[in-house]
């Protein structure tokens, strides 16, 4: 069942559904805000939650709105496009054989077939970028689950319009963002850390901090850097 709240200016969209705990997100580029909620909560009580995390969500609204954004792609040839936080200029090659990228040390060769559309072009390089972040996050995993003590079950790697990362505890899967492999290597490094300590503690709360700061002491750091990169550019679906 959907409806909506209203806070003042601040519009909310409310989702209740056979979930045992509420769950506040704030999404981008504008910071549209959604709650998911039991079926059996009222409203009147999601509105009290609402209030309660007021301030939040103006702050994430507010992140949201002045982040800077990546201007479109249209992948033609000395097109800017980054990899590990470097960056580089595209070289569209077309030649009758399987896709492919080449990386050298100034150019990102995409390898097409001729007559390849921009569809297909972000398809092959989106490709790629997922398959840097498996060949990364494998002895990131070996680095890191015993520091934190845990065991992931499974990881994904996928695109994700919301988040650079998440956890499923339950399960004890991550799944991280593709775009984290245009991003310096302590940013994957941080958010890899911060969905294992999510095994052990599923929310931000005190204990949460306190673990992060035992496991990785500048991870503050990290996240502002993350926060402070330009995002890709997307045909956001309302």
């Amino acid at each position: 069942m959907s409806s909506r709240l209203r806070l003042g200016k601040i519009d909310i969209e409310v989702v209740q559904k056979d979930i045992r705990n509420v769950h506040l997100s704030v999404h981008p580029p504008a910071g549209r805000v959604r709650i998911a909620a039991p079926a059996h909560m009222k409203l009147d009580t999601i509105r009290v939650f609402a209030i309660s995390r007021l301030d939040w969500i103006k702050q994430q609204q507010a992140k949201l709105r002045k982040q800077e954004r990546e201007t479109p792609r249209d992948y033609v040839d000395r097109e800017s496009h980054y990899v590990w936080g470097k960056r580089y200029l595209l070289k569209v090659i077309g030649q009758d054989a399987a896709p492919r990228v080449e990386l050298t040390p100034r150019t990102l060769r995409l390898h097409v077939r001729p007559g390849s559309d921009r569809q297909q072009k972000r398809l092959i390089l989106d490709r790629w970028y997922r398959q840097q972040l498996h060949e990364v996050i494998p002895p990131l995993l070996a680095q890191w689950e015993p520091v934190v003590g845990v065991k992931v079950a499974r990881y994904f790697v996928q695109q994700m319009k919301t988040k650079w990362g998440s956890c499923n505890s339950a399960k004890g899967n991550i799944r991280l963002n593709t775009e984290l492999a245009k991003k310096p290597p302590q940013c994957i490094e941080y958010i890899l850390v911060h969905e294992l300590t999510h095994l052990l503690e599923p929310s931000h709360n005190a204990r949460f901090v306190l673990l992060m700061d035992q496991f990785m002491p500048d991870w503050r750091a990290r996240r502002d850097l993350v926060n402070q990169l330009p995002v890709r550019h997307e045909e956001w679906d309302y």
